[in-house]
């Protein structure tokens, strides 16, 4: 089951990769700018709360995060609660292309679901929060891991 999770991953991320690249992005940077262009984080997250949920590890998120500064997409300051940690903002280019970016992969979710149809997809979502909530992580978090958004017609009543 796993290999079949990852070929199914990997079958998604094919579509979306050259679009990523097209911008300069790799799946990881896409999951950090897409966390962090959620409405909910507009005043930015600490990077500890920013890999978990952008579902990274600490480390390889460091690098990470410099090389997004560099080319303008965030920002980092020193958290105004604890001067020894860092909050990590989008800047206005970072939420652009994350805007320009959501448009493109609600395309490709739209081109899914016209191929397997509206149903057959929701019941895919429903299968997956399924498994997942199986297995919660070690702070009880039972969300799917994403790297975009999910078809506009699709609900929370239909997943």
């Amino acid at each position: 089951m796993p290999l079949l999770l990852l070929q199914a991953r990997e079958a998604v991320m094919q579509h979306r990769r050259p679009t990523l690249r097209a911008h300069g992005l790799s799946d990881q940077q896409w999951r950090v700018l897409r966390v962090l262009a959620e409405p909910a984080h507009a005043d930015g997250l600490e990077t500890g709360r920013l890999a978990h949920e952008a579902h990274l590890l600490g480390p390889s998120l460091t690098g990470m995060l410099g090389r997004m500064e560099a080319a303008g997409l965030l920002q980092r300051a020193r958290s105004p609660e604890d001067a020894r940690r860092s909050v990590v903002s989008a800047t206005g280019e970072g939420l652009a292309l994350a805007g320009l970016l959501r448009a493109t992969i609600e395309g490709q979710y739209l081109e899914l679901e016209a191929h397997m149809g509206q149903p057959k997809l929701a019941q895919l979502y429903a299968l997956l929060d399924d498994l997942i909530a199986l297995h919660p992580t070690e702070d009880g978090d039972v969300g799917a891991v994403d790297d975009g958004v999910q078809p506009a017609r699709l609900t929370e009543a239909d997943a």
